[in-house]
């Protein structure tokens, strides 16, 4: 890229609204930049995020948002070659670079780098990396695509060695149709698991291992990569890298495993086994095996950077987890609501799994808004279904903008709710398209003790809000009828 601004120097960000656009906007500001952006899609939670910052927001794309000209201008991945602001870049010569260039200047120069990669758990999985190193007193540098509870933000420039980096795999700019992953000049990587996503970027899961083989043979001899046992494809790419590689999870040959899981007072409780000898007994208050896998590869790659394993456990067991990763969003009248992010089928499926374990023999709801590139084509029409069907109820929404899918790729909201049913033997699955229809529908019908999982990696029209003021209506009606 080219050479930064000065401190104070003025940095533009096109598509400031994405999760992690406003993330660096916020990082560029605290390392002293005048920030500002536009987007076409200025609306809560990130426009909010950069009002509270201070940061100013222009709403649609205009090439005059670059007069006076900045000193960088940062282009988003979403932002095509004919966005008036990018053609105004590349005609008057502005300095400029991709949001992975600007990452790699800004906070990870001059750092040694821990990458966080894979198809699954990367937001999870380095939250509570940064986190324990963070109860260390290691003072980590970190950058993460979610809202860690434990920190105010997701990103953080540290006194330590170490940067911490969710590493993805989505393409750079339109200049650069390579993954994010490769600027981040990594060291050490946890590589927590890889199956076929991001239909819009790659053809089939042969294309996407070849952007991990890139990742892993870029690494340094002196690197590490502790990397999941549970994924065929995470086998094939490790075996790419230069360097030493250890495995986690279930399966042959790896070294750190988890042994006697078990809920106790609403935690999980399991115990670390290294080579099959025991090293610690942990608890997390985030149920489901995803979690505790997600917590092994941490505490692995801790003690291989020499932290002792008294403080990883008790780092582990202080984590509060992240936004929208199995939050707690409210109950009303004994009705839980709780959001997650999962939008893949196996991470809808270990979702399912863990909010079960976390709330036993209670009826569970699952709500799923297909929205993602990949989750709106029919690719995995069979495996949503399957997932989904381990819900007692199951509500499919409408495809978040249909139109910008082929007609003959698009996944069937009706199909899925059909498939369920079918696989299920009974009615718990329906297709319902719009917010407002699906919180109307599930206020009418929950009953006291219900869990409600709403997954979507999008806004879904708010419909979390929406479902817990229908049952606060609902509370309050009952209340009026008995008096």
């Amino acid at each position: 890229m080219n050479e930064p601004p000065e401190h104070g120097g003025h940095v533009h960000l096109i598509a400031i609204c994405g999760v992690g656009m406003a993330a660096l906007a916020g990082l560029l500001q605290s390392r002293g930049y005048r920030v500002t952006g536009s987007d076409e899609g200025v609306y809560p939670p990130m426009s909010t995020f950069l009002e509270s910052l201070g940061i100013p927001v222009s709403s649609g794309y205009d090439a005059t948002r670059l007069d006076p000209k900045p000193d960088l201008v940062v282009v988003g991945n979403a932002v095509s070659r004919d966005n008036p602001e990018a053609r105004a870049v590349l005609q008057r010569g502005i300095p400029s670079c991709s949001f992975p260039q600007a990452l790699r200047r800004f906070l990870i120069s001059g750092k040694r780098s821990l990458v966080v990669a894979g198809t699954h758990g990367k937001t999870s999985t380095s939250s509570l990396m940064a986190w324990t190193l963070h109860e260390a007193g290691w003072d980590p540098s970190y950058f993460i695509g979610g809202l860690p509870i434990n920190f105010s933000s997701g990103f953080h420039v540290g006194g330590g060695p170490w940067a911490v980096v969710e590493g993805d795999e989505y393409d750079s700019a339109f200049f650069d149709k390579g993954p994010k992953f490769l600027h981040y000049a990594a060291e050490n990587v946890i590589l927590t698991s890889l199956e076929f996503d991001h239909a819009d970027i790659y053809t089939d899961l042969n294309q996407l291992k070849g952007a991990f083989v890139r990742l892993m043979e870029g690494l340094p001899r002196t690197g590490f990569v502790l990397a999941s046992r549970g994924y065929p494809a995470v086998g094939e790419v490790a075996r790419s890298a230069p360097c030493r590689v250890a495995f986690y999870g279930e399966g042959d040959g790896a070294a750190w495993t988890a042994a006697n899981l078990h809920m106790e007072q609403g935690r999980v409780r399991f115990e670390v086994l290294y080579k099959g000898g025991v090293e610690e007994s942990l608890t997390l208050s985030q149920a489901g095996r995803h979690n505790v896998e997600n917590a092994l590869a941490v505490y692995g790659m801790c003690r291989e950077l020499g932290i002792d394993g008294n403080t990883v456990r008790q780092a582990l067991g202080a984590f509060a987890g992240v936004r929208r990763r199995q939050e707690f969003k409210g109950e009303v009248g004994g009705v839980t609501l709780v959001d997650d992010f999962a939008h893949h089928p196996t991470a809808i499926r270990e979702t399912v799994a863990a909010v079960r374990m976390a709330y036993p023999g209670r009826r569970l709801w699952a709500v799923f808004e297909p929205r993602s590139q990949t989750s709106r084509r029919k690719i995995f029409e069979r495996e949503f279904s399957e997932s989904l069907a381990m819900a007692d109820r199951v509500i499919v929404a409408g495809l978040y903008h249909p139109e910008k899918i082929p007609e003959s790729e698009r996944l069937s909201p009706a199909a899925v709710a059909g498939a369920i049913c079918r696989l299920a033997g009974d009615d718990r699955a329906l297709f319902i398209e719009n917010a407002d229809d699906i919180a109307g529908h599930v206020a009418a019908e929950a009953r006291e003790g219900d869990i409600v999982l709403v997954m979507s990696n999008g806004g879904f029209e708010r419909v979390q809000d929406k479902i817990l003021s229908l049952l606060r209506r609902r509370v309050a009606a009952r209340g009026s009828s008995r008096s």
